[in-house]
């Protein structure tokens, strides 16, 4: 009831940021829900000199709260990269603000860090839900790939690892709606009830919305400790048969392709951790973990480090960013090849959202199984995608693009 009150509450600002863990306990537990709203001050970047910028940003308002996100096209500063699509969403490169209000909450207990937090209160308090669901308007949701035209590029990019260009490649392809009128509180709360997700979020930056159901955690801070926690592998549940489903977990934590994904990204965040962590403390906690969400199983292995003194929010980026588990290895090669193949920008999407508290720590997830939506030109979009390896099998690709898709398209059911 609570955290419906305080998303009614949240559309009278034009930025927000509403986290929302969905009481998952995946370790470690960070915020159950935390909300930010309004902005004191903001950053807005477009290309070029972004990793300055931010390193300024941040270090000028050490000891506040800052939330925000980064989208996946920084690599091209970070790399000398560049992306020949539009992107028709159109979050700023980065953006982070200090907010005005921040709220802690749970459905037990709401704490309000704000100048005026009785009146804050007694609004929230006040706001009556309505009783029932709206129907929103049919959405015609398009695949931007047909099927044989996302097998015959699979088909080439396992001749690139043939050719011992990469090893791995996540490629992704975009569900689109054109002149969709949405309400997106409405989606968020629909596509919430189908995936609820520990690392979801519903954002808002101006005319730009994120609808996130996302289960990855990119990386967590925790004074000087560091850690990642990559999901490579999915299954698909099966809910009407235990046994079954349970089989489907047992396939997932002993299937050769799976564990052989995983692990590459592993040692790709092994490599990123130790670049910016002091030697020796880079460790994998957990390999091959297998965590259980309402539409699929995923693997998920944990990696953690000790940061080097002096170490800034900037540094950590510029080493690890993008995460491996929305590249694939290596990254530099990968991502030419990603902006070869892929037919839409990406944006925020495989990008990251999160925040950074007054002690400096932070927690930010990968901006996946997500909903774009600008409201200005009425333009939705969604992209999944998959690893691809030389053994995969670009039929069963395809596949597990559309399983990771299936929440969202329930949305406009």
């Amino acid at each position: 009831m609570i955290k419906e009150k305080v998303l009614n509450w949240l559309q009278r600002f034009d930025t927000f940021c509403f986290l929302d863990n969905h009481e998952y306990q995946i370790p470690p537990h960070s915020q159950e829900c935390l909300v930010a709203a309004g902005r004191r001050a903001a950053m807005e970047l477009q290309p070029g000199s972004e990793l300055n910028q931010l390193r300024d940003f941040t270090r000028q308002h050490e000891h506040k709260w800052l939330f925000g996100h980064i989208n996946y096209d920084l690599k091209n500063e970070l790399e000398g990269l560049s992306s020949r699509h539009l992107d028709p969403i159109g979050f700023p490169s980065i953006f982070f603000f200090e907010p005005s209000v921040v709220l802690h909450l749970n459905e037990r207990e709401l704490k309000i860090e704000a100048r005026n937090p009785a009146e804050i209160y007694e609004e929230i308090s006040n706001i009556v839900l309505e009783d029932g669901e709206r129907r929103g308007l049919p959405v015609d949701i398009r695949h931007r790939l047909q099927k044989e035209e996302y097998l015959a590029i699979i088909q080439k990019l396992q001749q690139h690892i043939l050719r011992g260009d990469c090893y791995e490649i996540n490629f992704c392809q975009e569900f689109f709606a054109e002149r969709a009128g949405i309400d997106p509180l409405q989606v968020y709360r629909k596509l919430s009830q189908i995936s609820p997700n520990p690392f979801s979020a519903l954002y808002r930056v101006q005319d730009k919305w994120l609808l996130c159901a996302s289960p990855e955690r990119y990386l967590r801070k925790q004074g000087q400790h560091i850690m990642a926690q990559p999901i490579k592998g999915t299954a698909a549940r099966i809910a009407d048969n235990q046994q079954a489903d349970e089989h489907a977990r047992y396939d997932l934590l002993h299937s050769d392709k799976d564990r052989s994904e995983n692990v590459m990204i592993v040692d790709l965040m092994r490599n990123d951790l130790s670049k910016v962590c002091e030697e020796g403390t880079v460790k994998v906690d957990e390999l091959y973990g297998i965590y259980s969400f309402p539409q699929v199983h995923q693997m998920i292995s944990t990696i953690s480090g000790e940061l080097k003194e002096g170490v800034d929010f900037a540094d950590i980026i510029k080493a690890s960013f993008p995460m491996g588990s929305m590249t694939g290895a290596p990254k530099k090669r990968v991502m030419e090849l990603i902006d070869q193949y892929e037919t839409t920008r990406r944006g925020i999407f495989s990008g990251t959202l999160g925040y950074i508290s007054p002690h400096g720590d932070f927690d930010f997830n990968v901006i996946i199984r997500s909903i774009m939506y600008n409201t200005s030109s009425q333009y939705l979009s969604f992209q999944t995608g998959s690893a691809i390896t030389f053994y995969s099998d670009p039929a069963k690709e395809w596949e597990e693009c559309l399983l990771k898709a299936e929440a969202m398209k329930k949305c406009f059911l």
